[in-house]
C-alpha cells in the first residue's frame, strides 16, 4: 500500500506541530515524533508528563526540575501540574533554541510513545528546516531513532551518547550532539542526564 492510501485509511500520522523556530536560533533540538495525543499535557514539543525533557531543562538552567510546571487551568480540586507552554516558549525564544522532529510522517506500530515501534515514512526536510534558521550551528538529537534518522539525512557518523560530530550540510558547518533520551525508559537518573545536557549547553555558550 502506498503512503497516500495508508494516510487515507489512518495508518499514517502526519506531524501535528509546526516547527518552533525563534529568530536567531543557534541550536536545533530534534526528537523523533510526538506521542499519541492522549498523552499530551500541552500543545507543544515533549508534551508527555512522563517525559523529563522540561525537567532536565529546569535543572540545567534554574536548578529546579519543577521550573516549567504550572497548575492546570481547570482549577479547583481538578487542578494538576502540567508543563507551561507559555513559559517554555518565552525561555526558548530568549535562548535561541529551536525545536522540531526528525519525522514528518510515521506509522505507529503500537499505540504508545516508544521509538522502537515507530516506522518513519517521511523524514523531516532538513534543508528547508535549516534554511529557516540561518544562524543555527548546533543540532541535538534526543534518542536513538532521532540520531539515526539525522545521520541518514546528513551522511555524517552517529556520535556516541554525550558526544558530538562535526559535519557540513548545505554548505554550512554544523555540530551534531547526541544526548541521552529524556524518556524515563532510558536507564539513567534525571540528575545525571541533566549533567550531560548542562555540559553541552556550556560548550555551545547557552549556559
Amino acid at each position: 500500500m502506498n503512503p497516500a492510501a495508508m494516510q487515507e485509511d489512518g495508518r499514517i500520522e502526519i506531524h501535528p506541530l509546526e516547527p518552533f523556530l525563534p529568530k536567531g536560533a543557534t541550536l536545533l533540538m530534534l526528537g523523533s515524533f510526538p506521542p499519541p495525543r492522549a498523552r499530551w499535557s500541552m500543545e507543544f514539543y515533549y508534551p508527555n508528563l512522563q517525559n523529563d525533557m522540561w525537567r532536565i531543562f529546569g535543572l540545567v538552567f534554574f536548578g529546579d526540575r519543577e521550573h516549567f510546571m504550572e497548575l492546570s487551568r481547570e482549577g479547583g480540586q481538578n487542578a494538576k501540574k502540567v508543563f507551561s507552554k507559555d513559559k517554555l516558549e518565552d525561555f526558548l525564544t530568549r535562548k535561541g533554541i529551536a525545536l522540531s522532529d526528525t519525522a514528518s510522517m510515521v506509522i505507529r506500530q503500537r499505540g504508545n510513545a516508544s521509538d522502537k515501534f515507530l516506522e518513519i515514512v517521511t523524514p523531516v526536510d532538513l534543508g528547508s528546516l535549516l534554511g529557516r534558521i540561518p544562524e543555527c550551528r548546533y543540532i541535538v538529537t534526543t534518542g536513538d531513532k532521532a540520531t539515526s534518522t539525522l545521520a541518514s539525512l546528513t551522511g555524517a557518523a552517529e556520535p556516541p551518547v554525550g558526544g558530538c560530530v562535526d559535519f557540513h550540510f548545505g554548505g554550512r558547518p554544523l555540530r551534531h550532539y547526541r544526548m541521552p533520551s529524556s524518556s524515563r525508559a532510558y536507564p539513567l537518573a534525571l540528575e545525571k542526564k541533566a549533567g550531560i545536557y548542562a555540559r553541552m549547553m556550556r560548550e555551545i555558550g547557552l549556559l
